[in-house]
């Protein structure tokens, strides 16, 4: 059930990589690189706030209430971005979506809920197929729908998967969060105690590390349909195929290739081969001058990222205790969101550097200052300490340890 919501969510993001940016900078609102910039990014800038303030609440109402909230924020922001007649309407939906978003980390929180501290990195990656499935399905209805019905209309049909997602939710989805394990009413609950017990370098490198790897997985995204239209003279058609075939090697690695690595723990070494692979790709996008080429790179692309999330995500869950796992994933899914609106404002601020520059490629800058990035994810991973007392007690024997 926890896989249908994020599918579902997934899809319905998906709907807007190759739709939002032509959206927006054509048509009635002709924004300008700067305000694509701020559209893309400030949904994630508003989860950067509201991410922890739902991870404390679901760890002290429950999960379920919550991912109903989130859901049906999500429907509503995108009815808005359909509904929208100026440049400000769309900032709204997006507003309106970012304050109330909080479906993934919640969804984190419900795997870790009833799963094993040794396994979380494994479950972590369904999480992973239920992405790459979204990349699949999300662009290319998205590039469908809008070149047959209109651009708006892909919106719309987001807010109706945000709707079914919200009737599921309620209906089929059963509480995780056992009682004993709630925050007491009448209890203190501040994001300190995911610190405390000498894991604050630890929690600290690795919410770090996230940071700077979504960033720069989120330059590349922000830029994937301009750089398609610009380098290649994509439309949206392509540009969707193209985003279908990064989630289907999205799925097949977080699915079966991490599944396998991880029967073993080793989210440390695995997250440190995602960074750099991932950083090589970044910094190969706008030298590919074919086709095949960008197909190379797309397909490190979703290895890298494949492997750097969800160990991530596993790593710093695995050394928390269960009582703190909404607070720890909702810092995470900040850590996330302040990378998704720090990666397109930058990735659209150094964009004019490269424009209109003989021989250089559409991007270029934008792409290597994304590569740089997961260098220093990589640097960050490297430093993180996994041997016998560096992990927490996270309420069940974590085996490797």
């Amino acid at each position: 059930m926890i896989f249908l919501t994020i599918f579902i969510d997934m899809v319905g993001f998906g709907i807007m990589i190759p739709v939002l940016p032509v959206y927006a900078e054509g048509g009635r609102f002709g924004a300008t690189p700067w305000q694509l910039g701020f559209l893309v990014g400030i949904y994630s800038l508003l989860q950067l706030v509201f991410s922890p303030i739902f991870g404390k609440l679901s760890d002290k109402v429950g999960r379920k209430p919550v991912l109903v909230f989130s859901i049906l924020g999500t429907a509503v922001g995108f009815v808005v971005l359909g509904a929208a007649q100026n440049l400000a309407m769309l900032f709204l939906g997006r507003v309106i979506d970012g304050a109330s978003g909080g479906n993934i980390s919640t969804a984190q929180a419900c795997i870790a809920d009833v799963t094993p501290p040794e396994k979380r990195a494994k479950s972590m990656a369904l999480i992973g197929v239920a992405f790459g499935l979204g990349f699949i399905f999300g662009p290319a209805l998205g590039g469908w729908i809008g070149g047959r019905f209109g651009l708006s209309a892909p919106f719309y049909f987001a807010a109706g998967l945000a709707l079914l997602n919200l009737v599921l939710v309620a209906v089929f989805l059963p509480e995780t969060l056992r009682k004993e394990n709630r925050i007491r009413p009448d209890e203190r609950a501040g994001l300190m105690e995911v610190f405390e017990g000498g894991k604050g370098p630890l929690v600290g490198r690795i919410l770090g590390a996230y940071f700077a790897s979504i960033a720069g997985f989120s330059m590349m995204t922000g830029l994937f349909a301009l750089f398609c239209e610009h380098q290649f003279r994509f439309g949206g058609a392509e540009t969707a195929n193209l985003l279908a075939y990064v989630g289907v090697l999205g799925m097949v690695v977080q699915g079966g290739l991490v599944r396998r690595l991880m029967k073993k723990p080793r989210e440390k070494q695995l997250a440190m081969v995602g960074a750099a692979v991932l950083a090589l790709s970044l910094f190969l996008m706008p030298l590919a001058g074919s086709l095949a080429a960008l197909m190379g790179v797309c397909a490190g692309i979703a290895l890298g990222n494949g492997f750097t999330t969800p160990m991530l995500n596993g790593l710093v869950s695995r050394c928390t205790s269960a009582r703190a796992q909404g607070r720890v994933l909702g810092l995470m899914q900040s850590a996330g969101s302040l990378g998704r609106f720090v990666g397109p404002v930058l990735a659209f601020w150094l964009l004019p550097l490269d424009m209109g520059r003989a021989g250089v490629p559409y991007a270029r800058t934008a792409f290597w200052v994304g590569a740089a990035l997961l260098v220093a994810a990589l640097i960050l991973v490297w430093g993180v300490r996994t041997g016998p007392g560096a992990q927490a007690d996270a309420g069940e024997p974590d085996a490797s340890t």
